[in-house]
């Protein structure tokens, strides 16, 4: 333990981590940039702040403070020691409605805030996209804005009072009326005011350098709003007074279509005076194909308020009126705007891998007067035009400010240097518009270096000179705002190795590239959410812990330290990303809810391959990752009755269960006394017609666990005039589909029977070796299905998401992988497709449940839900992991998470169902939870459809 780390823990009552673990989940934000810090505190109350500054001055070690870590410009990393405000100092202090006034924490998330003020008719004015995870300090450090800044400003205008203790241990309260103003600051504006009258933009989103402006008299002096946007370069904020704004009882969204972005751009300032909140802006190649927007290459997301719906319905068209638009779109529920926004707000991590190619921050959001913003856009295309670079505009046009990610290539000595020529070029190009080369982020590393081509030397030196009398030993933030660290140093990919890694998967979207997959995560932060909405899943485990090793964001951090070596030492062996990943759920709820499609599940299962490889696996891997194996063992040995009896003796389960390395507070479910494949040849032909063809998985589940399921969906699809048959159980070349009904193995020696297998269960614990051989052999078996035209029905959702992406990625040597994923249908799909005049039974219940997370994120569920209200089921499902995921739930050690992850939305949404609503679960991980946790027997839609039909036969 070094002495600065004893110091620490002897004096700090919150946490002190300079373990590999803490040190490497921030070494980078948002941004471009990594440092490694010494170590991280998460601070528990401004007392320990005082102590850790106390502690850090006396070893000469620089602090950097660090909220949400969304920051874009490089300040929220540093080489010292990183406050954490998140762990702690993240309360909502108090509110006062009459005042309208709330005193908060640093490490307060925004939407907290937000959700307390919104039943008093309140809300915090400054609303960045990250606003479900980014915090008020850091805020408060960037002077952050967001969409409705053109209504209410920045987080400047909103502050109103800040205690900050500084580098030397004083206690201030910020304000106005020079209140907290440090020793030698009144000196230092009043013996320059000429320039700081002069020397300062005038725009809507000036963020760059210091806000030296806001101390004039005729500003009030004010201390307070002068310190935000100071990035922690001149203090520790350790509280804030902040004004909240009414909100409008209604809002509708306008949506203006427009031929181009600078046309888009152009009108943006002309609908100002109509007193919109937002006027947003981006263009079609940021837009989903099915997003459903009007017609135009280039849009503008126009808000407006009322007291009333119609109110504001007239206001948004009263603006659709006034602008030119080639197509327009009024949208008043709240479901409609929210899908919208999502679009919006996702655009920061869908810009950075737009078309394929990889693209990176470092001129995020500058900004210039609206009405140049047309003009300045053209500028700036030309510019990346003639660097032979790529970028998508977008943002907060009616401020002028501009969000972009350039594809930079930050690998190569040449493409860093172009990086640095590029970045010169347009910090002269901003300020020949008389712009801001930050409107929003801060300048961190990016950009500080080229503030003096916006304000001149003499400016920069009196940013300087402010600085030495708030932090007169440069303890706090050191090489940001003043004194900058060279744009082109500290960059984060410097250290990722240059060669591919070796791995087991494809990785077709990152060109078979693992670094490539690793340097997805761009730090957006959407994983660290603590509320789900909607149908979104990722990221479980972080909403149960809230520590951001849990989180995909800190999953990913450690994979990059991994591959870089530095703090990561033991590659592939490392026991600190074995501990991050194993609370991963694999849910696969980041590969669609990450803005940028981080895929943990299959870096999990990557890691675990490498991990082991050579050695002893836990013992869960055994019993639940060969799962296949013993079941069918357990059926070919007529062992089933005799297992399921020892299952209900109770030191025998005991023993079993530690054998088997399975949570002591599980129940081990019960196998099926006659298999679904055994039911299937007992049953004899059908007399269903000769329709078309489809094959039905029998998946290990429903094979000998839930077989009630495929006979369920056996009658259903036969009701809607299929023709159903299962998979080939014996290799032979150029014999016909198979249907479980084949010639013995005896008869046919050259023969050799199998079984289909996904090979979920062996990829799921990472025994990629094994999953291969399984999938090739399947492969083999499935060869007479792949020459026909038959459509392959899985039922089980997270089986049907291995074959669709698994499979592919795994195999993708094997042309046959690509050819049996794309025939994978679900079972809504399937009858949507080969049965489309087919109507469902009417079941016409109220239908409660959970959306499977494969489903969610590999799958989708638009085929179900029209088959749901097609049989008169109503309600939405939730969003969320019901916890159980596969061997997750069962594995020694996880019971309290996955069970704490089903009481986020799967028991309460149970619990709270209204009489006769059916359960749905068409996972077996969903109904076993269901079962074990809350005593009620969830349903596959399958079974549903089937209970409505014989309802039918018999006029029930």
């Amino acid at each position: 333990m070094t002495d600065l780390e004893a110091d620490l823990r002897r004096t700090v009552r919150g946490e002190v981590g300079f373990d590999v673990t803490s040190r490497a989940l921030v070494t980078m934000d948002a941004s471009n940039y990594r440092r490694v810090p010494l170590g991280v505190v998460a601070p528990r109350d401004a007392d320990d702040v005082a102590a850790v500054l106390e502690v850090c001055r006396e070893h000469e070690v620089p602090v950097v403070a660090r909220g949400g870590g969304t920051s874009i410009a490089g300040q929220a990393t540093g080489v010292g020691v990183v406050l954490d405000f998140t762990r702690h100092m993240n309360r909502l202090v108090a509110l006062d409605p009459e005042a309208r006034t709330a005193v908060v924490q640093p490490g307060l998330v925004l939407d907290r805030l937000q959700e307390t003020a919104a039943p008093h008719g309140l809300r915090f004015g400054p609303d960045p996209s990250t606003h479900s995870r980014c915090t008020l300090g850091g805020m408060i450090g960037n002077n952050s804005c967001g969409s409705h800044s053109v209504a209410w400003g920045t987080t400047a205008d909103s502050v109103r009072a800040l205690d900050v203790v500084t580098a030397r241990g004083e206690r201030l309260r910020l304000g106005q009326g020079w209140a907290g103003a440090p020793d030698g600051l009144r000196a230092l504006v009043e013996g320059d005011l000429a320039r700081l009258r002069t020397g300062f933009p005038e725009l809507p989103r000036r963020i760059s350098g210091y806000a030296l402006d806001a101390l004039l008299p005729e500003r009030g002096a004010d201390v307070a709003r002068s310190f935000c946007g100071s990035e922690g370069t001149l203090g520790i904020l350790t509280e804030a007074v902040v004004g909240l704004v009414e909100v409008s009882r209604a809002r509708a969204l306008a949506v203006l279509g427009y031929a181009d972005e600078s046309a888009a751009a152009e009108a943006s300032a002309g609908l100002l005076p109509l007193g919109p909140l937002t006027v947003e802006g981006m263009a079609a190649d940021l837009v989903p194909a099915t997003a459903g927007l009007p017609r135009g290459g280039a849009w503008l997301f126009v808000e407006t308020g009322g007291e009333s719906p119609a109110e504001a319905r007239a206001r948004a068209e009263a603006i659709v009126r006034a602008a030119d638009v080639v197509g327009s779109l009024v949208v008043t529920e709240e479901a409609g705007q929210r899908a919208l926004w999502r679009i919006r707000e996702d655009a920061s991590g869908t810009a950075t891998r737009a078309d394929g190619f990889e693209a990176w921050p470092g001129w995020e959001d500058c900004a210039v007067p609206p009405a140049r913003l047309g003009a300045y856009l053209r500028d700036f295309r030309g510019l990346l035009r003639r660097h032979g670079l790529r970028g998508t505009p977008y943002g907060h046009f009616g401020d002028g400010c501009i969000h972009v990610r350039i594809d930079f290539d930050l690998l190569t000595p040449a493409g860093v240097g172009r990086f640095r020529g590029f970045s010169e070029e347009l910090a002269d190009l901003v300020v020949a518009h008389g712009g801001s080369l930050s409107g929003e982020h801060g300048d961190g590393q990016a950009r500080a270096e080229l503030l003096p081509r916006m304000y001149g030397a003499e400016m920069v030196t009196l940013f300087e000179r402010a600085k030495a009398l708030w932090d007169p030993d440069d303890l706090l933030n050191p090489g940001m705002l003043v004194r900058p660290a060279p744009l082109d140093a500290n960059l984060r990919f410097a250290v990722l190795p240059r060669e591919p890694v070796d791995v087991a998967f494809g990785y077709p979207s990152d060109g078979g590239d693992f670094s490539a997959a690793v340097r997805r995560c761009v730090g957006v932060a959407k994983c660290r959410t603590t509320t789900v909405s909607g149908p979104a899943v990722m990221c479980p485990s972080f909403r149960v812990t809230g520590r951001e090793e849990h989180s995909t964001r800190g999953r990913a951090r450690l994979l990059h330290e991994m591959l870089a070596g530095e703090l990561v030492t033991d590659g592939w062996r490392s026991t600190e990303v074995r501990d991050a990943l194993d609370l991963c759920l694999s849910c696969k709820g980041c590969r669609s809810d990450c803005p940028v499609e981080v895929d943990m599940a299959t870096y999990k299962a990557e890691f675990l391959h490498h991990h082991y490889a050579g050695r002893r696996r836990p013992a869960a891997h055994y019993s639940m990752g060969w799962l296949p194996v013993w079941l069918r063992w357990a059926s070919r040995t007529r062992a089933v009755p005799l297992l399921n009896a020892l299952a209900a003796v109770r030191p025998f389960a005991r023993v079993a269960r530690a054998v088997a390395g399975i949570a002591p507070e599980r129940a081990i479910p019960l196998l099926a006394g006659e298999t679904f494949s055994r039911w299937w040849r007992r049953r004899g032909p059908s007399a269903a017609p000769a329709g078309e063809l489809v094959v039905l998985w029998p998946d290990t589940f429903t094979e000998h666990l839930s077989p009630a399921v495929g006979r369920a969906a056996v009658r259903v699809l036969e009701a809607a005039g299929l023709r159903v048959a299962l998979p080939p159980v014996l290799r032979m070349r150029g014999r016909p589909v198979g249907d479980g009904r084949s010639r013995s193995p005896a008869a046919l020696p050259a023969a050799r029977r199998g079984r289909v297998c996904c090979g979920l269960t062996y990829v799921s614990t990472g025994q990629l070796d094994r999953a291969r051989a399984v999938l090739r052999r399947t492969l083999d078996l499935m060869e007479p299905v792949l020459e026909t035209a038959a459509p392959v029905v899985v039922l089980e959702p997270s089986c049907a998401a291995a074959l669709r992406t698994d499979l592919p990625e795994l195999l993708h040597d094997d042309p046959r992988a690509a050819r049996l994923a794309a025939r994978v249908l679900t079972f809504a799909e399937a009858l949507e497709r080969h049965a489309p005049g087919w109507r469902p039974p009417r079941v016409d219940r109220p239908a409660v449940g959970q959306t499977h997370c494969h489903q969610h994120a590999v799958l989708g569920d638009t085929a179900d839900r029209r088959l749901r209200t097609a049989a008169g089921l109503t309600g939405e499902l939730s969003g969320g992991c019901c916890g159980l995921a596969g061997d997750f739930g069962f594995a020694k050690g996880h019971f309290e998470v996955s069970a704490a992850c089903a009481e986020e939305q799967l028991l309460p949404a149970v619990r709270d169902a209204p009489p006769g609503a059916v359960v749905l679960a068409d996972g077996f991980s969903c109904r076993t939870q269901l079962e074990q946790l809350a005593g009620v027997r969830g349903r596959h839609l399958a079974e549903v459809l089937a209970a409505g039909l014989e309802g039918e036969a018999t006029g029930e």
